[in-house]
């Protein structure tokens, strides 16, 4: 029979797991080292000798959570060809990070809310970084004509993370103001919330074509972005 115990390989892979986990639920203060220890299958002074104190694994988990987004976003924009695809990309990316484990979400918002002095250097560090490279894309397209000439492109990206974060981190909260909705059919109340969160984003950022504009696009190729927006959403993993 095989063992269900973690390989040393995995070890500290799971520690971060279930860390997120437990910290999301409880919180930092009500989430103990042990039983983190307990929820990966070791004891904790083997969890010790991965991460010395309950402060560096915090750490650990949000620091490898926030510089996902370091190497995530820049590959992203890069093989997008169009300002629209290049939304696409990245916000497809930010909100199924979030959906395909909500306790990322949550855990965020928990640490933001409860330690923000703390939190302030490591979005500095992490988050920073990418964004300032978002907002140098909307300024770009603004200059263009292609996004609303009214813009402040660094607030806008700062609250479109805010939306996706608590969004998704209150999700199952904010069901009950979907009609429809039912705590049996999670998956179609996620898809609802996620395609209206990324038709409020992108109807914030870009100027809609004129009809004659749109009209040439399609006109001249059938998949224009000017004349059609994606077929679909993201789909949150099952």
């Amino acid at each position: 029979m095989a063992s269900d115990r973690p390989t040393r390989t995995d070890i500290p892979k799971q520690i971060l797991e279930q860390a997120t986990r437990l910290f999301a639920a409880r919180g930092f203060v009500g989430a103990s080292l042990r039983d983190i220890a307990k929820a990966v299958g070791i004891r904790k002074p083997s969890l010790l000798y991965h991460f010395p104190s309950k402060d560096e694994l915090r750490r650990g988990v949000l620091e490898q959570m926030l510089s996902h987004w370091n190497e995530t976003v820049p590959r992203l924009l890069k093989a997008a060809t169009s300002g629209h695809e290049q939304f696409e990309a990245v916000a497809s990316e930010t909100v199924n990070f979030f959906v395909e484990d909500p306790d990322r979400a949550r855990l965020l918002l928990r640490e933001m809310l409860d330690r923000p002095e703390e939190m302030q250097p490591l979005v500095e560090a992490h988050v920073q970084p990418w964004t300032k490279i978002m907002t140098d894309y909307i300024v770009k397209g603004r200059e263009q004509g292609r996004v609303h000439a009214d813009i402040d492109p660094a607030a806008y990206v700062a609250h479109m993370i805010n939306l996706v974060v608590c969004g998704v981190a209150m999700l199952d909260t904010f069901s009950a103001l979907t009609p429809g909705a039912t705590t049996d059919d999670k998956r179609e109340m996620t898809k609802r919330q996620v395609s209206e969160l990324l038709r409020v984003a992108r109807a914030a950022l870009f100027i809609d074509p004129t009809p004659e504009e749109a009209r040439e696009a399609s006109d001249g190729d059938p998949d224009s972005e000017a004349g059609t927006e994606p077929e679909s959403s993201p789909h949150p993993p099952a």
